[in-house]
């Protein structure tokens, strides 16, 4: 009785031991969250709570293969941005109820674009990072998102950070979301499935997803087809708009950025 006694004691000071060891990583997550909220910004899970996520920065697979986000796990967005979402999310839902919308990327840090910047601006694919030097993307305005689709069966709380294997269940796009490629490219698409670069379903899965965002207001960009933008880039960086202001970003968010 005795020795069972230590163990279960052994492995509640553990337990403890972990608990506290998550905690300042806890307490970061959150004074993000906090910071994000206090720009403007809202979680869109509360907005649209059966929209996926799924922040492909605070992975490594993605084009500058290390975490980018540290801290950052949900997505944020501007309250209009957010209703759009929710339409687009509402729409699809009418369309095939069997599938849902899956945030990559939404509103980003200047200190990230800046280290995305670093990482291209010498190379062939530089046009597909915005440069900070210039005021950034509209992601550093919280009016944009990156998007794509998945079946509305896949659980986003199975998503893992870092390095860590982790299956989203998407579906068939061509190409994965920041793909720096022609395949990426909306105009050229039926010139890829001639070619055989995409395949017919990838391009009908493309034009669900760009008439879905259309109907809730949203803009694609030519080069990438999951980046939308709810607003032109002259709006966003009018003082008197109701936006994120980048330099804010920089400055709660700072932590962020490039370690």
């Amino acid at each position: 009785m005795t020795k069972r006694i230590l163990y279960i004691m052994l492995v509640a000071q553990l337990f403890v031991g972990v608990l506290q060891a998550q905690k300042p990583v806890q307490n970061r997550r959150q004074a993000v969250g906090q910071s994000m909220e206090r720009q403007g910004l809202v979680n869109v899970k509360a907005v649209v709570p059966s929209i996926k996520v799924a922040l492909m920065y605070a992975r490594t697979d993605n084009f500058c293969h290390r975490m980018l986000y540290h801290d950052l796990r949900d997505a944020y967005v501007l309250p209009a941005c957010a209703d759009a979402l929710r339409k687009a999310q509402a729409e699809l839902k009418r369309r095939r109820p069997d599938l849902s919308l899956c945030i990559f990327d939404a509103t980003r840090p200047m200190s990230v674009q800046q280290t995305m910047w670093d990482a291209v601006k010498n190379t062939p694919q530089y046009f597909y990072v915005s440069n900070p030097a210039h005021g950034g993307g509209m992601h550093n305005y919280g009016m944009a998102v990156d998007i794509s689709i998945c079946k509305a069966s896949w659980n986003d709380a199975s998503w893992r950070e870092g390095a860590a294997k982790c299956h989203i269940d998407t579906i068939p796009m061509g190409v994965k979301v920041d793909h720096m490629g022609v395949e990426s490219h909306i105009d050229k698409e039926q010139e890829l499935v001639s070619r055989g670069m995409i395949s017919r379903e990838a391009l009908n899965n493309r034009r669900l997803l760009r008439e879905v965002m259309r109907a809730a207001g949203f803009m694609p960009l030519r080069t990438e087809w999951w980046h939308f933008n709810l607003c032109t880039r002259e709006w966003a960086k009018k003082p008197e708009s109701s936006k994120v202001n980048a330099s804010c970003l920089t400055l709660h968010l700072k932590g962020e950025g490039s370690e």
